[in-house]
């Protein structure tokens, strides 16, 4: 086991060269450099963040859904069905024409009646609009707190403005308990989120997620042990800037403020298209490449950590790819979904005539719905070194 530990904590592959363990052990009175052992307070914390958000959920975010005249049901339940629900839950909840067919015949009962219970009962198992409302609350309150907090911690630190202060003095430099509040706080609410999968609304992506989180966990672990927290506390900062306006246009879509939600949607895109494709490259990435270079030099943690941080810019090349891609298709063919069709034009209150009048305010009604439905059914949505390190943005938004 001690050959193992010793292996994995490699001074040759976390420290820059001539410096040891050693040289981080002893640091002068006053003075706290990171230390792996720092992180452990994290899962406690984490603990206490889940019980805070189902206490919050329950009396705070509960109560503002029942305000707003959002329904706690999952609408009409199928009716009980021995048989149906043998099939249901043992063989498909998508049954095609020879099950239908084989159920009618057993049931004494017409397709379109089978057809119609299974899909009640799969709605049934859908959570209510009531619960994604309680949960989108909690995470909306969570990342506008820590953003708040994130920003306002950066605003009064020297590296916020100059940007080669994260690598003066490196590896020797103080965690201060506003950066380590930061850094635990981050990395319990990750916990949380791993903790929580388990009772959230289940996702098709709870793999991914999964996934996500303890990637997500791992990331931020590794920046604060190899003490790059200060370019690390830049990364969840810029991520953290979109995180909470995602959240508010699905509280604005659960509460049927259209207009509201399809507001805040844009802000979100530009700011998301701004922090991931402008901010993140030009700020971040420049520093960790670049100025780290000229200041420490290269070493084998430093190359893996810019390895990550080249990974996380080109998923957001990705994601802002495919946003735009969908945009510019919308407004080119002017053509919807025979499903969204009918919700649309009833929506913007248009004849066919009138639709070809009024094409383009029509085209940008149905541009601005298909991009959230797009969001809230594959939930992209990004983390820091997250949130994000993976595949976050819109995943987790369903």
């Amino acid at each position: 086991m001690s050959a193992l530990s010793a292996w994995f904590w490699n001074e040759r592959f976390w420290l820059p060269h001539n410096v040891t363990w050693a040289d981080l052990a002893d640091p002068a009175p006053g003075v706290e450099y990171p230390k792996a052992g720092h992180l452990f307070i994290a899962l406690p914390l984490a603990l206490v963040i889940f019980a805070v958000r189902i206490v919050y959920e329950r009396f705070i975010a509960s109560t503002c859904a029942q305000s707003l005249h959002i329904q706690t049901g999952v609408g009409r339940r199928a009716q009980p069905n021995a048989v149906l629900e043998k099939v249901f839950t043992s063989i498909t909840k998508n049954p095609d024409s020879r099950h239908l067919d084989g159920l009618s015949k057993q049931l004494d009962w017409e397709v379109r009646k089978v057809q119609r219970w299974f899909r009640h009962r799969r709605n049934q198992d859908k959570p209510s609009t009531h619960t994604k409302f309680c949960e989108s609350m909690w995470r909306f309150t969570f990342y506008l707190c820590i953003f708040i907090y994130g920003f306002q911690f950066l605003w009064q630190t020297p590296w916020m403005w100059d940007t080669r202060h994260c690598w003066y003095g490196y590896p020797y430099q103080v965690m201060t308990p506003g950066l380590y509040c930061y850094y635990v706080t981050e990395l319990a609410f990750y916990w949380s989120l791993m903790f929580s999968q388990f009772t959230d609304i289940k996702r098709k992506d709870f793999l991914i997620m999964f996934i996500h989180h303890l990637a997500t966990v791992s990331l931020i672990s590794f920046s604060y042990v190899n003490n790059m927290a200060r370019v690390g506390s830049l990364v969840m900062c810029v991520h953290d800037t979109s995180d909470f306006l995602l959240e508010a246009a699905k509280l604005a879509n659960y509460a049927k403020y259209q207009r509201l939600c399809d507001f805040l949607f844009i802000v979100f895109g530009v700011v998301f298209f701004i922090t991931r494709l402008v901010i993140y490259p030009v700020w971040v990435l420049n520093s960790s490449m670049f100025e780290s270079w000229a200041i420490v030099g290269p070493f084998p943690s430093w190359w893996l950590f810019n390895i990550l941080l080249l990974v996380l810019q080109v998923l957001h090349i990705i994601w802002s790819y495919l946003i735009a891609r969908i945009a510019v298709k919308a407004m080119l063919r002017g053509k919807v979904d025979p499903s969204l069709d009918t919700a649309l034009l009833s929506k913007c209150g248009t004849s066919g005539s009138r639709k070809k009048q009024h094409g383009r305010k029509w085209r940008l009604n149905w541009l601005h719905s298909r991009l959230l439905l797009w969001v809230t059914s594959h939930g992209i949505g990004p983390s820091p070194i997250h949130r994000h390190w993976y595949l976050h943005w819109w995943v987790g938004c369903c």
